[in-house]
């Protein structure tokens, strides 16, 4: 599928037009570095309600974590500059992708400017295109809503890998793009979920009322 007329000239490349979806492509854009380049926790809040595209797959993002630097124990940056932090210190609009518990992947999109490391944690979001692609990769989902919730199971859903970590998420396959006419909704703050280190820090993000939210 080509470009919508209406989106053939912007600065960006869209790989997304060729998509099954035409609807969502013409009335979203790609989010563009300049979103990221900014604190750790205002990005992890505007991050929800936008739409989360890997491939032929498309979702809401309903629930995020911010992780940051210096004093943030439970933020992976914590421990300086490693072979697997790199990424967080470097540009913004970059995916960091890890490995935990030896079965899930994390998805993650690198904030702040280049050389102050933080990130946020993309937690669930509700489906919107390529829905049975996701049912496949999450037979055992338990309902519609839970088929991209909770970390682990996003990735699951929408074929995330380690291959994925380091790319631009301003570009390419795997993106982040924003509603023309953004939806309303309300935000719930609360603490991270499932780490021990600064547990009680209010950095985790939720549309308020969403089925998709993990917790």
């Amino acid at each position: 599928m080509s470009c919508p007329r209406n989106m053939r000239n912007m600065p960006l490349r869209d790989d997304n037009c060729r998509m099954e979806w035409s609807e969502l492509a013409t009335e979203s854009r790609i989010l563009p570095r300049a979103f990221y380049n900014r604190e750790a926790v205002t990005v992890a809040r505007e991050l929800l309600g936008k739409i989360l595209v890997h491939g032929k797959a498309a979702g809401m993002i309903v629930e995020t974590e911010a992780y940051l630097g210096g004093d943030d124990l439970a933020a992976h940056s914590a421990r300086g500059i490693t072979n697997r932090t790199r990424v967080i210190f470097g540009p913004p609009g970059h995916a960091y992708v890890y490995f935990i518990y030896g079965m899930h992947e994390c998805l993650n999109l690198v904030a702040e400017p280049r050389g102050k490391p933080g990130c946020v944690l993309i937690r669930a979001a509700e489906p919107l295109a390529g829905i049975d692609l996701m049912r496949r990769r999450r037979p055992k989902a338990r309902s519609f809503e839970k088929l991209a919730s909770g970390p682990g199971n996003l990735t699951r859903a929408f074929a995330i890998t380690r291959a994925q970590n380091g790319a631009d998420v301003t570009r390419g396959s795997l993106v982040v793009r924003k509603w023309a006419r953004e939806p309303q909704f309300e935000i719930q703050v609360t603490p991270r979920i499932g780490i021990r280190h600064c547990a009680d820090w209010p950095l985790r993000f939720v549309m308020t009322g969403n089925g998709a939210v993990s917790g």
